[in-house]
C-alpha cells in the first residue's frame, strides 16, 4: 500500500492510497474458492462447481466485497501511518479502473483540531446573586391564583384579561389555509395567544357580533409558508368572559396540600420551592457563563461533519418535541447552526481540560446523584440498585456529574465579580 497526504482548507484532508491489484484479485481468488465449497448452483451438487462457473456467477460480487473491506484497510492503516484523527466518515472516490496496476482511491475527510488550552487564570465570570422578597412570593400566590381561576359569561365589551369564545375562517388570496380555523376558540386577552392584529379585533367585541380583520404574519412565524404574507380573517363572537380569582381559604390551601398553618404555610412552602428552583437555576446560569468564558478564551476551528451531526441530532429533538413526523415540516436546520456549532466547540474544549486537569469521575458525587434521584420514589434504595445495574442511566449520570466537575475547576481558576440581579428578571 502507499498513502500520500494532502492538506486541504481547514481542517480537511485528503488521503490517496493505491493497493496493487495483484493482492486484491489473489484475495478474490481466495474467496471464490472457499465459497466454492459451500456455494449452491441449480444442476450442481454443492462443492462440485467448476472453478470457471464460480467466477462467472459469483466473480464481480466477489471482488466488490474485496475492494470494499480493501478500502477500509487500508484506509485505517493510512491513517495510523499519517497519524490522522479523523472526524467523521470519508468521502471515497474511486480513481482507477480495474485494468490498472493499481487500485487507486481518494478519501477526502476532515480531522480533529489540535486544542492547546490557555491558563484557566484568565477565565473572567459574573456570579448572578439574587434574593427572593416577599413581593416575588406574592406574585407567585397570584400565579396559583389565576390557575385555580374560574370563567363568568359577561354582558359587555371584551377588555384585557378578558376571554373571548370565539369560531374564525382565516384566508390567504380567497383561499383558506392550515391551521386557519376554529370553533369555540377560547382566547385571553393580553395573553399573547393569537398574533396582535388579531386580538386587536377582539378588544371591545361582544357576543353575538360578527368581524372581518386582516392580519400580516411576521417574517419570522414558526409555519415558515405563512411568513410575511397578509391574511383576511372572519371571526363570529359566542361569548364575553370574565376571570374569576379564588379566595384563599381551606379548599385553596388543600389543592396546594397545606392543612393546617393557612397563608403562612403557603408562603413559606411557595417560598422553600422558589429558593430550590432558583438553586437550579443559579447553577445552570453559572454553568452556561463558565463555559462560555471558556469558549470566549479559546477559539477554536471545529470540524463541519461533527457540526452536521449535531444539528441533525438536534432538529430530530425540536421535531420530537414539536410532535413533527414529517421531514418536509421540520425547522429549518439553519436554526441550529449557532447552538451546534457551541457545543461542538464546547465539547471538544472540555474533553481536552478532563484530559489536562486529569478529572475522574467522583464516584461518591454520582452516588450521592443517584440518591438524589431516587429519594422521592417509591422503594429508593431498590431503584438506586436498579440505576447502579444500568450502564446507559449510569453514563447519563456519569457524564453529568463529570460536567459539573469541569465548571468546579473552571469556577476554582477563574476571577469571579457577584452581580445582583432581581429574581423576576433572572427568572424570566
Amino acid at each position: 500500500m502507499n498513502a500520500s497526504l494532502e492538506k486541504r482548507r481547514g481542517l480537511e484532508r485528503r488521503l490517496t492510497v493505491r493497493v496493487p491489484v495483484v493482492e486484491i484479485d489473489r484475495e478474490v481468488s481466495s474467496r471464490l474458492v472457499r465459497g466454492s465449497r459451500t456455494a449452491k448452483l441449480k444442476g450442481f451438487r454443492p462443492g462440485k462447481i467448476p472453478a470457471k462457473v464460480v467466477r462467472q456467477r459469483f466473480g464481480d460480487q466477489v471482488r466488490q466485497e474485496v475492494i470494499s473491506d480493501t478500502v477500509r484497510s487500508s484506509f485505517t492503516q493510512a491513517l495510523e501511518q499519517e497519524n490522522l484523527n479523523p472526524a467523521g466518515s470519508p468521502q471515497i472516490e474511486h480513481l482507477t479502473d480495474r485494468d490498472s496496476d493499481h487500485f487507486s482511491y481518494r478519501a477526502t475527510f476532515e480531522v480533529y483540531p489540535e486544542v492547546k488550552l490557555k491558563t484557566l487564570d484568565g477565565l473572567s465570570v459574573e456570579k448572578p446573586v439574587v434574593q427572593i422578597t416577599d413581593a416575588d412570593t406574592d406574585e407567585m400566590i397570584d400565579k396559583l391564583k389565576d390557575q385555580k381561576a374560574t370563567w363568568q359569561s359577561v354582558d359587555r365589551e371584551a377588555k384585557l384579561g378578558d376571554r373571548v369564545i370565539v369560531d374564525f375562517v382565516g384566508t390567504i388570496s380567497d383561499q383558506v389555509f392550515e391551521g386557519s380555523e376554529g370553533t369555540e376558540v377560547p382566547i385571553e386577552l393580553g395573553a399573547g395567544q393569537v398574533l396582535e392584529g388579531f386580538e386587536n379585533a377582539l378588544r371591545g367585541a361582544v357576543a353575538g357580533q360578527s368581524k372581518k380583520t386582516k392580519v400580516k404574519f411576521p417574517k419570522d412565524y414558526p409555519a415558515a409558508e405563512l411568513g410575511g404574507k397578509k391574511a383576511v380573517f372572519d371571526i363570529t363572537i359566542h361569548r364575553v368572559e370574565e376571570k374569576i380569582l379564588p379566595e384563599i381559604n381551606d379548599e385553596f390551601l388543600d389543592a396546594f396540600g397545606i392543612k393546617e398553618g393557612g397563608l403562612q404555610a403557603l408562603r413559606s412552602t411557595i417560598t422553600s420551592n422558589m429558593e430550590q428552583e432558583l438553586e437550579q437555576r443559579v447553577k445552570a446560569e453559572v454553568k452556561r457563563r463558565a463555559l462560555d468564558a471558556l469558549l470566549k478564551m479559546n477559539s477554536i476551528e471545529v470540524p463541519r461533519a461533527l457540526v452536521e451531526q449535531e444539528v441533525s441530532s438536534l432538529q430530530a429533538e425540536g421535531m420530537r418535541r414539536l410532535g413533527i413526523e414529517d421531514p418536509e415540516k421540520a425547522p429549518p436546520r439553519e436554526s441550529f447552526q449557532a447552538v451546534a456549532e457551541r457545543r461542538v466547540a464546547l465539547a471538544l474544549l472540555v474533553q481536552n481540560l478532563i484530559a489536562e486537569q486529569g478529572i475522574e469521575v467522583d464516584r461518591d458525587r454520582v452516588d450521592g446523584r443517584i440518591a438524589e434521584i431516587t429519594a422521592t420514589l417509591d422503594k429508593p434504595e431498590e431503584m438506586a440498585r436498579a440505576y447502579h445495574s444500568n450502564r446507559e442511566l449510569m453514563a447519563q449520570i456519569e457524564s453529568s456529574v463529570l460536567e459539573d466537575q469541569v465548571v468546579d475547576c473552571l469556577m476554582e481558576h477563574a476571577k469571579t465579580k457577584n452581580k445582583s440581579v432581581e429574581f423576576k428578571k433572572f427568572m424570566m
